[in-house]
């Protein structure tokens, strides 16, 4: 397990993980982006791998992977955003997101060795089925990156096992069926989903996708170990592309305010 990961679940306090894709709208904005979203106190940081068909993703994300590949942006690109981070902040988790056609490409070994290189913590793959990431999973275990799986309200409890048998870091619980960034969760349903997914694993559990607002923040970290929120964000990159000082200032203050739902 991520040394990282682990000291930062350890704190009592609920969590918050922020989204952005690597490279949207540049690489440079990207960093200060990521600066702006660390020097808030957030707890984690997701850096999604800009991919030309990301499927399970809703058009703001889709947008976001359009934006950073027309830019130029590969997965060396990623892994210098990483380092760079590491230069300001060696203590924040970093997870990158994205597909597993990213990972092929460049090989398994090379691409968490180059992981390791530059302080990635865990991977979130978002198209690769556990009974398939045997040999990733191998990998990212003797490098002590956790593969961190996701767990959707359609899981049953025989899928279940299958998810948690080599998961690690923490659970990331998707809280509605179908695209990131649509719609919202229902509440009683979800904290029945988590409650159901503690009786049978012990690592934290964060909820991810619909939530947009502090009061989001505040109703689902009550019953999770904490909450990722990625497209209100990437929607301030997107409206705000052509003025990149306004961009910056609405991140900061809205990622400050969803903070504050996790201590409310």
């Amino acid at each position: 397990m991520s040394e990282r990961i682990k000291r930062t679940f350890e704190k009592k306090e609920k969590k918050l993980l922020t989204f952005i894709t690597g490279g949207d709208p540049d690489l440079e904005t990207s960093f200060s982006i990521l600066k702006t979203i660390i020097s808030n106190k957030i707890d984690i940081v997701e850096i999604g791998m800009p991919f030309s068909d990301p499927m399970a993703d809703g058009p703001t994300i889709q947008e976001s992977s359009t934006r950073s590949i027309e830019n130029g942006t590969i997965i060396n690109d990623i892994f210098e955003l990483v380092k760079k981070i590491r230069s300001i902040n060696n203590e924040i988790p970093v997870i990158l997101m994205g597909y597993y056609n990213s990972i092929f490409n460049i090989g398994i070994k090379k691409f968490t060795s180059k992981c390791v290189e530059v302080g990635v913590d865990g991977l979130i793959i978002v198209d690769l089925q556990p009974e398939e990431d045997d040999e990733l999973f191998l990998k990212t275990k003797e490098n002590n990156i956790d593969l961190i799986r996701l767990i959707t309200p359609t899981t049953d409890k025989e899928r279940l096992k299958t998810i948690l048998n080599n998961a690690s870091g923490f659970l990331y619980y998707v809280t509605i069926t179908g695209i990131t960034g649509q719609n919202s969760a229902n509440l009683k349903e979800l904290e029945s989903s988590i409650n159901l997914i503690r009786s049978e694993s012990n690592l934290p559990i964060v909820a991810g996708f619909g939530i947009k607002s502090r009061k989001d923040v505040e109703n689902i970290s009550t019953f999770t170990d904490g909450v990722v929120v990625g497209s209100s964000i990437v929607n301030i990159i997107k409206d705000n592309i052509s003025n990149k000082k306004s961009m910056l200032e609405k991140i900061d203050s809205f990622t400050k305010d969803l903070k504050k739902g996790t201590i409310s």
